[in-house]
């Protein structure tokens, strides 16, 4: 043995199964946005009153959305006048 390699356990494979990955495939840099999701859904299949109840749940969303523009705009307000200068 002497000038010889030392020999594997297991034969060596023929070809990799290594291969490369794309990060962005694993974690997108930006999760789908949900409204371009939702304006993308078929509307076909729902009933009358599935789509009553969906109206009234982008309503209510609406309104929520609505009052913390309000408070946001608020609160910059108050910050605005704390930090005015003079």
């Amino acid at each position: 043995m002497l000038g010889t390699a030392p020999r594997l356990l297991t034969p060596r494979p023929h070809g990799s199964t290594i291969r490369t990955v794309d990060l962005e495939d694993l974690f997108p840099s930006k999760p789908e946005d949900p409204l371009v999701a939702l304006a993308r859904q078929d509307l076909d299949p729902m009933s009358i009153e599935e789509l009553k109840a969906r109206i009234e749940s982008l309503t209510a969303e609406i309104a929520r959305v609505e009052a913390h523009m309000q408070r946001a705009e608020t609160h910059r307000s108050a910050a605005e006048e704390l930090f005015k200068k003079s």
